[in-house]
């Protein structure tokens, strides 16, 4: 979901930090429907203060991206070194994130930008058409977006190559901009649907059917953005709190499979690293799972696209 900011009271949020070391791609062309886009990553640290880690996660790096095309990413998964992201314009993006000799992220790079289309193979518009908010990699290959207004699951078929179909999507009154944020894959070829506002179904080929221990609303301030699978069962859910304009927060979660929630793994608010928290993306690792997480700037220039990075050990 994008939020609209002031600018005047935004400017707070400049005190991100960041330090040395940028490291600047602009890939050749490649052919099909994908072209080359400007990346900048430049490290950034996780900030004295403001960040509580459960015990057995630890900091592994992160980045501030920029570029013309890096704008409103709303949702990541990844897919060995290859991220996958979706935005609030339409887009599918993706580009190759680079970890140093002991796995710590270290830059990112070799981005690539494809306009989403509807079934009739146009491009998506206007935003009420093309506002993607989640992202799913499916074990088959199939790659599914769901969109919020019009709130709706489309997959893309394997390697988003083909036109959209519909698949099973919640059937729930969502509001107009707090739709399925979440997106991820479930064991036997299913996918979990995540209400930003609260809510989590489990669907199929046939229908979704609600977790009987989802919350199904919210009441201190932090809405559901994003999910994927835990390796080791259930799910990481991803969880973002925004009161201009000073307080950002955003923290993640472990979601039981009949959708029960554990405390916060990860916590962030100022003056840590942080931002609006839409993405995150669960890759097994030997001790346990690397969490990435990536935050949406809402094309506003007084924020950042963040892409912070966790380990959970077991």
């Amino acid at each position: 979901m994008r939020l609209v900011l002031r600018a005047a009271t935004s400017l707070a949020l400049m005190g991100l930090a960041a330090c040395a070391a940028i490291a600047t791609a602009t890939p050749g062309s490649i052919a099909g429907p994908d072209r080359a886009i400007r990346m900048e990553a430049r490290h950034v640290p996780l900030g004295l203060g403001g960040a509580t880690l459960a015990p057995g996660v630890s900091w592994a790096g992160g980045l501030v991206l920029r570029g013309p095309n890096l704008h409103g990413l709303s949702d990541l998964k990844i897919d060995g070194d290859r991220a996958w992201a979706v935005a609030d314009f339409g887009d599918l993006v993706r580009f190759t994130i680079r970890l140093d000799r002991n796995g710590r992220l270290t830059s990112a790079d070799s981005a690539i930008n494809r306009p989403l289309t509807g079934t009739d193979g146009a491009v998506l518009t206007p935003k009420a058409n093309a506002d993607a908010e989640g992202l799913a990699l499916l074990p088959d290959g199939r790659v599914l977006i769901s969109f919020e207004r019009d709130h709706r699951i489309w997959s893309y078929g394997a390697g988003a190559n083909s036109r959209p179909v519909l698949v099973s999507t919640p059937l729930h009154p969502f509001e107009d901009n707090q739709g399925i944020e979440g997106l991820a894959p479930a064991p036997y070829g299913k996918w979990l649907a995540l209400g930003e506002a609260g809510g989590a179904w489990l669907c199929d080929a046939d229908s979704c059917d609600p977790l009987p221990n989802a919350p199904a609303s919210y009441d201190d301030g932090f809405l559901t953005t994003g999910a994927d699978i835990d390796p080791a069962g259930g799910w990481f859910v991803v969880q973002r709190l925004f009161v201009p304009p000073l307080n950002m927060q955003a923290r993640v979660r472990h979601m039981a499979p009949d959708g029960t929630l554990s405390a916060p793994l990860i916590h962030l608010r100022p003056p840590a690293s942080t931002d609006n928290f839409e993405g995150i993306a669960a890759v097994p690792t030997a001790t346990g799972t690397r969490l990435y997480l990536l935050s949406d700037d809402n094309g506003n220039f007084v924020q950042k696209t963040l892409l912070l990075a966790f380990d959970v050990r077991r």
